[in-house]
């Protein structure tokens, strides 16, 4: 009987400690990280699918991006390091391609920016995040940083 209840809470233990790491891997947010080759190539080829039709394929955005457009939008901003992408750290980034107009509105601000959050993956996400960080000047990228850190 002993031995049958020890062989149960063992079992129940190798359970809880393999849905607990389930839970754990699957509830993680993807990793976005500039100095992942494999991550910046695959956020290479989503952000020139995705984004450079509006935010140029070299990160440069649409001319004279800081003055509405005539129908009051704002143009497509860089993101390299002329833009302001890099004052804002990871999560605000990930929430602004995820969500798009909605979190704009929360500024009352008006964009063409769609929202990605049911086109892309958070991993995708991540890895464009990663690309447009990359190509960020390392002074730049460090300044970035400490935003997260905030």
């Amino acid at each position: 009987m002993i031995r049958r209840q020890k062989a149960a809470a063992v079992a129940a233990a190798a359970i809880a400690i393999g849905a607990g790491a389930y839970w754990w891997w699957i509830g993680r947010a993807p990793r976005i990280d500039a100095g992942d080759p494999q991550v910046v190539a695959a956020g290479a080829a989503i952000y020139q699918a995705q984004c450079a039709r509006c935010h140029g394929a070299e990160l440069e955005g649409q001319p004279d991006w800081r003055s509405p457009l005539a129908n009051g939008r704002l143009p497509a901003p860089p993101h390299d390091e002329s833009g302001h992408t890099w004052h804002h750290p990871d999560d605000v980034l990930v929430k602004i391609v995820k969500e798009g107009p909605d979190f704009y509105a929360t500024l009352g601000v008006q964009t063409d920016m769609p929202s990605f959050g049911s086109t892309l993956s958070d991993q995708d996400i991540a890895a464009v995040v990663s690309f447009i960080k990359s190509r960020w000047p390392p002074a730049i990228q460090a300044r970035q940083a400490r935003t997260n850190g905030q």
